[in-house]
């Protein structure tokens, strides 16, 4: 098996991943801790498979101090905040309401003129922004939550809900410190997510050995809703990681019929008119119907005749599809 080609491959398709949610929604997230983050995010999973940390330094081409001096550094620096230019002028714009070219360029005088041109001209192409006038005298605001649409509209408070809630069914029980550490969210907005998710009962919390411990038992994430997004995609995502990651620890590199952990891709080419193309088209739909149908069964049981404190099994089914036209596979990443 060619380890290497294989990583190679993944890493190319998860910056793919990075590069469209970066700039999802016309919003332009900051990037500049992800290289960090992810060395950080590797060491620790190695050391969590029991790889020493003088392998580990030789698996990054690193000297053992170089290695432990980097890890320190980028440990001490990783609680801090990463705030891009463009957040703040986006922030400015609308705070300000109503504000002039001019104005916008005195706040940012110690940064770059073209940089914040070039930012106040991508969030007026984003929709962000609406623009005004010419020159100095250009005038900017911010557009409402109504002019933005639902994508943008959604609030951060129920997005952290949801990944919260997806986080502590899949992971749980987990603690405030580890939901805040291990999934890297803000530290207020993982308290008042907690509180309200604990609120309403979509998770229970119990106090061992002092600290308090956060679980759920279910996690239905309704359809349509813009909120849920989020925590959509990383559910999905790290489901198919987890599938992977749990093939790998038991030494199968091949799937057989006889397989409970694992995942299949398929493929078919149809075109308008083609006899089987509805059937295609419907295959996601039948499959959320089928499945969906299947916990709702699975769930009422267990509601009834309740819970075995061992022996349970957390079965985890993902399914997707994509459609790419002709005219799409020209500069198609592969």
């Amino acid at each position: 098996m060619n380890v290497k080609l294989l990583i190679d491959a993944i890493i190319r398709q998860t910056t793919v991943l990075i590069a469209h949610l970066a700039t999802s929604a016309g919003l332009r997230a900051p990037l500049a801790h992800v290289a960090n983050q992810v060395f950080l995010e590797l060491v620790t999973e190695l050391e969590g498979q029991g790889v020493g940390r003088k392998v580990i330094a030789d698996m990054f081409g690193l000297a053992l101090r170089s290695y432990q001096l980097k890890v320190r550094r980028l440990s001490a620096s990783s609680t801090e905040s990463n705030r891009s230019l463009w957040e703040a002028v986006l922030e400015f714009v609308q705070a300000e309401g109503l504000v002039t070219r001019a104005a916008v360029m005195s706040r940012f005088a110690r940064d770059e003129e073209s940089s914040v041109g070039g930012i106040l001209h991508d969030l007026v192409e984003s929709g962000l922004v609406f623009r005004s006038g010419r020159g100095h005298s250009t005038t900017y605001r911010a557009a409402t939550e109504e002019e933005m649409g639902l994508t943008y509209a959604a609030s951060p408070r129920h997005s952290a809900q949801a990944m919260a809630w997806v986080a502590i069914y899949r992971k749980g029980p987990l603690t405030h410190e580890a939901l805040v550490q291990r999934f890297g969210m803000d530290e207020a907005l993982a308290n008042e997510a907690l509180d309200a998710l604990v609120a309403d009962g979509r998770v229970s919390v119990e106090e061992h050995d002092g600290q308090r411990l956060y679980s759920s038992k279910v996690c239905v994430l309704p359809m349509g809703e813009p909120s849920g997004w989020e925590a959509a995609v990383f559910d999905h995502y790290q489901s198919m990681v987890a599938a992977l990651c749990t093939k790998l620890r038991g030494g199968d590199t091949c799937s057989l019929p006889r397989d409970v952990v694992g995942g299949s891709t398929y493929s078919f080419d149809v075109w308008k008119g083609h006899p089987f193309e509805q059937e295609v088209y419907g295959l996601l739909k039948a499959q959320r119907g089928q499945v969906s149908a299947l916990r709702t069964k699975v769930t009422e049981h267990n509601q009834r005749q309740g819970r075995p404190d061992e022996g349970v099994s957390k079965v985890i089914f993902y399914l997707g599809q994509n459609v790419i036209q002709d005219e799409e596979r020209v500069g198609e990443e592969v």
